[in-house]
């Protein structure tokens, strides 16, 4: 059925009358037939966007969590930072500690005036602060306190597009007892994991390695322990699995750039990073080939970038080969302004 605007729906309605009513804007039918015709085209929109809402490649929010619920997949809820305090002199295990609005609740003792503080508020918020910790607690007076190292990552409620991916990974890639696929999907199971890599008979009969990034698609060794001590509690009887995090491989990029005028190579600089640092976590685990073209095509698409010359990656003019145990990582980026390009 063509889709109908409110004015149409009512036009079609009032030629069903017939002619020998009055059917002018103000008459009784038209009055009559006009609601009609309003919510009959709300009706329609709120259809257009039904199949949208519950088809697993369009949903959102909690019809997402409701389409691929069937499929065993539930949303990674957001965890709370585990975070290293060291104080001056000993304090109360359960004590509290603030910094920045966020409240951190001692866990337990490491060593000597240093302990494990878990955040009260989940999420990657707990990870960004660190210094001096003002005590909440009463009866806590003479003592300091500094929020220092992150012993475990927080990490925010799965995104959308992240459980999206991994309900395309259960639905598209094959799984039985065991294989590659399913250490994938071990792995991405786990909160804060952005992505895995399973490499079969890795160190022989019967072995398993597994790569891991977090959800920032960043090298983390927090991460580790946590896919390890999970998939230790649902891989295959006998299988020996080791995970591990991939090795980083630095890509170096420079040129030449010819600018417009429209911007600063300042400000292109800065976008071109934002764009390689994308194009590269897209790669992770998918290519193994950072593409001398397609660097080139990112630069050229940055607003402001007329042309450029002499583009290096990592000191060659051409394709960059990534290991099967490592990813791609953005190094550092030297971008040259020059008055004109392509000359000897």
């Amino acid at each position: 059925m063509t889709k109908m605007t409110y004015e149409e729906l009512v036009q079609a309605l009032i030629d069903r009358v017939k002619n020998d009513v009055d059917k002018r804007e103000g008459s009784v039918i038209f009055d009559a037939i006009a609601p009609c015709a309003y919510f009959l085209t709300q009706m329609g929109f709120q259809l257009d966007n039904f199949l949208d809402l519950v088809l697993p490649d369009t949903a959102v929010g909690e019809y997402l969590d409701r389409a691929v619920g069937g499929w065993g997949i539930i949303r990674k809820p957001a965890t709370a930072a585990v975070r290293k305090v060291e104080t001056s002199a000993s304090v109360p295990v359960g004590s509290l500690w603030g910094i920045n609005e966020l409240v951190y609740r001692i866990d337990r003792m490491d060593s000597t005036n240093v302990y494990h503080a878990i955040c009260t508020t989940a999420g990657d918020k707990g990870n960004q602060y660190s210094g001096q910790l003002q005590p909440i607690t009463n009866g806590i007076v003479g003592i300091t306190a500094n929020l220092t190292d992150i012993i475990t990552p927080g990490t925010d409620t799965e995104s959308d597009e992240a459980l999206r991916q991994r309900f395309y990974v259960k639905a598209q890639l094959p799984v039985t007892s065991g294989n590659a696929n399913h250490y994938i999907q071990w792995a991405l199971e786990v909160p804060g994991t952005g992505a895995a890599k399973a490499i079969p008979l890795d160190s022989g009969t019967g072995t398993v390695t597994v790569l891991v990034v977090d959800d920032k698609k960043a090298i983390s060794s927090g991460i580790v322990p946590k896919v390890q001590s999970y998939i230790d509690t649902v891989r295959p009887i006998g299988a020996t699995v080791t995970v591990q995090s991939p090795q980083a491989l630095t890509i170096n990029v420079t040129a030449n750039i010819l600018l417009d005028k429209s911007r600063t190579a300042p400000e292109i600089k800065q976008d071109f990073e934002a764009a390689l640092d994308e194009f590269l976590k897209d790669m992770i685990f998918e290519k193994y080939r950072v593409s001398y073209a397609k660097i080139g095509n990112l630069l050229l698409d940055i607003p402001g970038v007329e042309d450029f010359d002499t583009l290096l990656i990592n000191g060659k003019n051409g394709n960059v080969m990534i290991g099967a145990k490592q990813i791609p990582v953005k190094g550092t980026v030297s971008l040259s302004e020059v008055s004109m390009v392509g000359t000897d």
